[in-house]
């Protein structure tokens, strides 16, 4: 038992959950792609197969992905040493045990009981560091985690009461709410990884107001989102989210430099946060009555934004905190054009062909699998 908690890849946050988060996307995937193509009629998980997959992919997979990530940042930010060993397995377990739960002969109302408890404690883990630490700046991204909590609360809810709608504002309230988190985090980090990455000198400070309006700005389209009112198109709303939409194509035109599309740990990162201003702009299409199907503005979203970005950190991520060189295996960038492929597929090939989403899912699940494959032997060994 001492060797595994002793084992490298429980020594730090990302090893375990980019792991399980990435082979869980995959997974998860493939099970609804089977399913909606009628080869999956088997045992349907608590509260049917919809409401899992609505659940799964912000809360489960998403979710991973994000624990992954913090447990990793906070550490570098306080100085303080990250959770490893058994607190970790721990929290692993608790995940682990939470994706399970959809699949075993329980009630919607014990599956609520098993599913609640990994946000809040890695909301406490985060927390207490930071407040520790007296990191303030960083409050907002325990204020977004604790908020997912609340989301997530409000899915399960609607699973326990059998409301679609309830589920469905607490899934969309969740999705915006990551891609606020995620514009968050790239805001620090893409600027950071371009310097590093070209050699270019530190950029000089810019202007916090934008990157302020922003944050605020998300937060409130997450709420709408919770609250129902996008449930139909409103003015107002198409103002919020194309003031979105501008404040995302401004970042992009400030770090853009001809030389990251040389290098693919730069340009993964960036077109996948492009995928995010065509979320928000088909958003304000949606909203103005220009365009039919708000279901464009959620894939391109979770597919393009969400996947993109998680995908190209975590193999960005992972290489550096493991002392390897920042330079991806071909099999690696060819997993970043794959997921890119998925988003368009999801996004501008599903209205014309049924067979769009079928490609969708199975370039998904390439993508992550590559990523599996590529980098279980590197999360499990020693840092270099």
């Amino acid at each position: 038992m001492r060797k595994l908690a002793a084992a490298p890849v429980f020594s730090l946050g990302f090893r375990p959950f980019f792991l399980a988060g990435a082979g869980f996307a995959a997974i998860a995937v493939a099970l609804w792609a089977a399913w909606l193509y009628g080869h999956l009629s088997g045992t349907q998980p608590v509260g049917g197969m919809l409401a899992w997959h609505r659940h799964e992919m912000p809360f489960g997979f998403a979710g991973a992905i994000i624990a992954g990530f913090l447990l990793t940042a906070v550490p570098n930010w306080t100085g303080r040493p990250g959770l490893s060993g058994w607190p970790l397995i721990g929290l692993v377990l608790i995940w682990l045990l939470a994706r399970l739960a959809w699949f075993l002969p329980i009630s919607s109302s014990l599956l609520f009981v098993m599913e609640i408890p990994f946000l809040p404690l890695l909301a406490w883990v985060l927390g207490r560091d930071l407040v520790a630490a007296c990191k303030r700046e960083n409050y907002p991204i325990l204020l977004m985690i604790t908020l997912l909590a609340g989301c997530q609360a409000l899915t399960l809810t609607g699973i326990v009461l059998d409301d679609a709608d309830l589920q469905r504002h607490g899934v969309l309230a969740a999705l915006w709410l990551i891609g606020a988190l995620m514009s968050v985090i790239g805001g620090r980090v893409i600027p950071f990884f371009i310097q590093r990455g070209l050699n270019r000198p530190a950029a000089p400070a810019v202007n916090p107001l934008p990157g302020k309006m922003l944050m605020a700005s998300a937060m409130l389209a997450a709420v709408s989102f919770a609250g129902g009112l996008n449930d139909v198109p409103r003015l107002w709303l198409a103002g919020l989210f194309g003031l979105m939409s501008a404040l995302h194509v401004i970042r992009l035109w400030r770090w853009h430099d001809r030389g990251l599309w040389r290098v693919p740990l730069l340009w993964s990162l960036y077109l996948a946060y492009a995928w995010i201003v065509i979320a928000t702009l088909a958003m304000t299409l949606w909203h103005a009555g220009l365009i039919h199907q708000q279901t464009l503005a959620t894939h391109a979203l979770a597919v393009g934004g969400i996947g993109g970005l998680i995908l190209a950190m975590i193999a960005r991520v992972s290489l550096g905190h493991t002392g390897r060189e920042l330079k991806p295996s071909r099999m690696i960038v060819a997993g970043f054009i794959v997921l890119l492929a998925a988003g368009v597929c999801r996004v501008g090939l599903v209205a014309f062909s049924t067979n769009g989403l079928v490609l969708s899912a199975l370039l998904w699940c390439t993508a992550f699998g590559l990523f599996v494959w590529r980098y279980a032997r590197i999360l499990w060994r020693p840092r270099l």
